[in-house]
């Protein structure tokens, strides 16, 4: 074989195993958002706010847009 045949086939095998690897690991993580702790829950809902009630109405004058 040529040299430039054997340079194409490395090149080959290792991008095949970055995908394989690359795969691999992408498809091992969990796809759910992992559990907080209480202390970080308190801590979240202290800094953001509850998250289960409502926000208020948006009165007039109030809308969400540039003042150019």
């Amino acid at each position: 074989m040529s040299r430039s045949v054997i340079i194409v086939i490395a090149v080959l095998i290792v991008a095949a195993t970055a995908a394989a690897t690359s795969f691999v690991l992408i498809n091992s993580k969990p796809a759910g958002a992992p559990q907080m702790s209480e202390e970080q829950r308190q801590t979240r809902e202290r800094f953001f706010g509850s998250s289960n009630k409502e926000l208020p109405p948006i009165e007039k004058g109030q809308e969400m847009r540039p003042r150019w």
